[in-house]
């Protein structure tokens, strides 16, 4: 009886703690504002440029760091570009 809610008890701490890293991951990529055709772009400074690491080439969504020229504030921007494998491929 005891080993049984033994790991029903770990099996729910597992759960949230799962549930708490997702929470944090949702609230750090909330603040990405996502690139639409048009858009106003004020970059004072570019801080950090990074795209996922592909072999294929294919279309990836990157993602901009910088300093908003504006409010002097840092901001993030994704958007959607050809990965730098195709660089490389003929």
């Amino acid at each position: 009886m005891n080993t049984r809610v033994l790991l029903v008890t770990s099996a729910l701490v597992c759960a949230s703690f799962s549930g708490f890293t997702q929470a944090q991951d949702t609230a750090a990529t909330q603040n990405i504002i996502s690139y639409h055709y048009g858009m106003p772009l004020h970059v004072g400074k570019v801080l950090e440029l990074t795209e996922p690491d592909t072999l294929d080439c294919e279309v990836v969504t990157a993602t901009m760091k910088y300093i908003d020229s504006q409010s002097g504030q840092p901001a993030e921007l994704a958007y959607r570009k050809l990965s730098y494998a195709c660089s490389y491929q003929n």
